[in-house]
């Protein structure tokens, strides 16, 4: 089995316990900001914590409809979250799964470090092209500062 990987990291001038808090609502927020991409996202079986099982409905500005992932850790004392997309057309019928490990880190001027990385793991040799992988580095990183400025937007929820 191959992989193929992709790393995003994004300086906030906001707190870790901050950017976590705002990126834990992503399932709220993203459809908002970013409905282009984000049509929709529900809980399917869970309560949000570890095993609990999500569906992404996606918008028009991607070629895919859908997809489905499990929340695989949480853990809010190091401001990380992990989860795997194991379902859907984002699967491209060439991926087993994509794994997103999401970590914030506090940085020295009481800001942080937005860090996420995208694990493509293959069925065989067929990986995403790079064209695609430009694309999904670039929503995920756009979506981001959309998540940042709402939560500076609405300061009463964070």
């Amino acid at each position: 089995m191959t992989s193929v990987s992709i790393n995003i990291e994004i300086p906030s001038s906001f707190s870790a316990e901050k950017v976590f808090k705002v990126f834990s609502d992503f399932d709220t927020i993203a459809p908002k900001v970013n409905p282009e991409v984000f049509k929709a996202i529900e809980t399917s079986e869970g309560n949000g914590g570890v095993g609990t099982i999500k569906i992404f409905t996606f918008g028009d500005a991607v070629p895919f409809t859908s997809g489905k992932y499990k929340v695989d850790a949480i853990d809010a004392n190091n401001f990380s979250y992990t989860y795997s997309f194991f379902e859907g057309d984002n699967l491209m019928g060439i991926l087993d799964s994509i794994t997103n490990q999401i970590t914030i880190v506090p940085s020295a001027d009481g800001g942080s470090i937005f860090k996420q990385t995208i694990i493509y793991n293959c069925k065989g040799n067929d990986k995403p092209s790079e064209e695609v992988l430009k694309i999904e580095k670039e929503i995920y990183e756009k979506t981001f500062k959309a998540i940042e400025a709402y939560g500076v937007a609405h300061p009463e929820n964070y």
